[in-house]
């Protein structure tokens, strides 16, 4: 999953993207409105948490302007003001969730939980191939009847693979869905974790469900 972070406090915003890459999920950092706003109309993000008081354009601004482009990304807004003005005026302009600064990362990460189950409609709640699935909602992965523990970064290659089943993905492509933009390692990575997975969803059940496909990428599929 990816999140886009607008947040021009330095260290909270790193404090809260080291905590949510621990829980999986991929984070862009945009420190102003201006660069806000322009990340966020790309539509690849599943969540924008927005802070409303921004250099360049204030979170209010930026949240008009989305929604004026008609881009429905869920919105969490972050405020040090905790009036219900304050928060009547972020409704008002479309924000799906308000949370007041300072804020319990444990309420965070549920808030975004629950924005990511019901933001995103188009995508079917369960991710299957044959009797592979994998739940974005709860974070369970299971064959059949089997639930199959999984590493954030599994998880995060997994469900990449699976929301583009049947397509062949290539490793740059995975590399900027599932590392932060900041990985400038090998992307043979890739390659290493594949084969954790391949392990764990395949080796113990006879099944072969990730295709590589030789000097492109990989490719998820319903049997094999």
């Amino acid at each position: 999953m990816r999140i886009l972070l607008v947040e021009d406090e330095a260290r909270l915003a790193e404090t809260v993207r080291r905590g949510l890459a621990a829980e999986g999920f991929v984070v862009e950092i945009a420190r102003d409105g201006f660069d806000g706003l322009e990340l966020a109309s790309t539509g690849e993000f599943d969540v924008v948490v927005l802070d409303i008081m921004l250099p360049g354009k204030h979170g209010y601004q930026v949240l008009r302007e989305l929604r004026a482009r008609e881009v429905w990304t869920p919105v969490l807004m972050l405020s040090a003001k905790d009036g219900e003005y304050d928060q009547a005026d972020a409704f008002d302009l479309g924000a799906d969730d308000y949370l007041t600064k300072p804020f319990s990362f444990v309420v965070l990460l549920a808030r975004l939980r629950a924005l990511l189950r019901r933001g995103a409609p188009q995508r079917p709640a369960i991710l299957a191939a044959g009797e592979l699935t994998l739940d974005p909602a709860r974070r369970r992965v299971a064959r059949g009847e089997v639930p199959l523990s999984l590493t954030p970064r599994e998880y995060g290659v997994l469900e990449f693979l699976l929301r583009n089943k049947g397509n062949v993905v290539t490793k740059a492509e995975i590399l900027r869905s599932v590392w932060d933009s900041h990985y400038e390692g090998d992307d043979n990575v890739v390659e290493v974790y594949v084969g954790y997975i391949r392990r764990k969803i395949d080796a113990p059940f006879g099944t072969a469900t990730i295709d590589t496909v030789r000097g492109v990428g990989y490719r998820l599929v319903d049997e094999g």
